[in-house]
């Protein structure tokens, strides 16, 4: 039996549980080192900046990285390969308790992030291969619960923890709990329904570049960009504009922020409801339309009091979006999706990065209001235009099939 066929439900299920797990810590590490920089800057008598590259380094490792997982994955299996990356990060995570050096620290949250970054993508093409389409954006949208609650958990947990004990508990903490995964995520993998996921050996220029070639893919990749550079292009700079425009104190930022992560699982809980109300192609549109009121919102509103109903319908409305585009990229390649989802990761930060960079010179040259709001009527353009491509696409195969 492959990995690609349906496995008893049991084991899927039992599966989807430990991946979930991998993801909530895997989701705490993106953000868990943020508050930690002041006291390494403290620590490694250098500055702020200076100590800011452990997030950078972790940051890279994780979207680069998710290019090498994916054909892997093909090739040995979603759950093996997973249960390696959280080993990887569980070993990296905690020997970084035991550094002496900056360089050290930052050598050892890239090699972190080598691990971490494979787990939601391959999380995400494991449901593509044992979940049937017609349930697969409800699985895939509690699953993203898990990601956006380890999201939410990571800054409040490295704060207090290393508050009270120091940043190096944080990162051994955490290297015990994708430890505490990764045996039993191992065990899984070698259970007899997955026993036999080794694929064919391909060469993973020559799986990117056939990926590449169908136009399907090509729209799915350039929408997932366009999507990263406008949504987190613009939310990057949310808390600087609550700081300007409000002068609100960093831990009330903090918590206006975190309605972003209360949305999104507002959405992971209520998707069953809205997927059957909406359909996929409502769901896109809805979720753009949302989308463009909630930045326009935020950056208008004369009380910072009324931008946090926006932050909460903002998480709400992007995985309206999000999650339908997710769900249809586990269906751009079924033959190679470890492979097709890893891609479609990438470019997703790809975009984000270049997003962060671009939008940070508009907001320099034209203000936080015009480039913020802006960005949401972009991705209200853009969800429109891929409704239409959805549509040409559903057609498109009712006509082949």
């Amino acid at each position: 039996m492959t990995e690609s066929a349906p496995a008893q439900p049991h084991h899927v299920q039992r599966s989807i549980k430990f991946l979930g797990a991998a993801a909530f810590a895997s989701g705490a590490n993106l953000r868990i080192a943020d508050p930690l920089i002041p006291n390494l800057a403290h620590d490694f008598s250098v500055g702020v900046a200076s100590a800011a590259r452990v997030v950078t380094a972790f940051t890279l490792a994780y979207g680069l990285f998710q290019l090498v997982s994916g054909p892997i994955a093909d090739r040995l299996g979603k759950l093996r390969t997973v249960s390696i990356a959280l080993l990887i990060a569980a070993i990296a995570s905690m020997a970084s308790y035991f550094v002496t050096s900056l360089s050290a620290l930052t050598a050892l949250r890239f090699a972190t992030g080598i691990g971490a970054g494979a787990i939601i993508p391959l999380a995400l093409a494991y449901i593509g291969d044992n979940v049937p389409y017609h349930a697969r954006q409800l699985a895939l949208g509690r699953f993203m619960g898990a990601v956006l609650l380890g999201q939410a958990f990571g800054p409040v947990f490295g704060g207090l923890l290393s508050e009270h004990t120091g940043w190096r508990q944080v990162f051994l903490l955490m290297g015990f709990v994708f430890l505490a995964v990764a045996v039993p995520l191992f065990v899984e993998s070698r259970q007899p329904a997955h026993a036999s996921t080794s694929g064919p050996h391909v060469n993973p220029l020559v799986r990117y570049r056939e990926l590449l070639r169908d136009g399907w893919v090509r729209i799915m990749l350039l929408t997932v960009c366009i999507e990263g550079f406008l949504f987190y292009g613009a939310l990057a700079y949310l808390g600087a504009y609550l700081k300007q425009r409000f002068g609100l104190g960093y831990g009330l930022i903090g918590l206006v922020l975190a309605g972003f992560s209360i949305g999104g699982v507002i959405y992971s809980v209520s998707v069953r409801t809205l997927v059957r109300r909406l359909g996929e192609q409502g769901l896109v549109r809805s979720g753009g339309v949302l989308l463009a009121l909630c930045y326009a919102g935020i950056v208008l509103v004369p009380a910072w009091q009324l931008t946090v109903p926006f932050f909460v319908l903002l998480g709400l409305s992007f995985y309206m979006l999000h999650n339908t585009l997710q769900t249809k990229a586990t269906e751009m390649a079924p033959h190679a999706r470890g492979s097709a989802i890893s891609i479609f990761a990438f470019s997703l930060f790809l975009g984000q990065a270049a997003g962060v960079w671009s939008l940070g010179l508009g907001i320099e040259s034209a203000g936080f209001q015009l480039v913020i709001s802006g960005a949401g009527i972009a991705l209200m353009v853009l969800a429109v235009w891929f409704r239409t491509q959805l549509a040409a696409h559903a057609k498109r195969a009712l006509a082949n099939a």
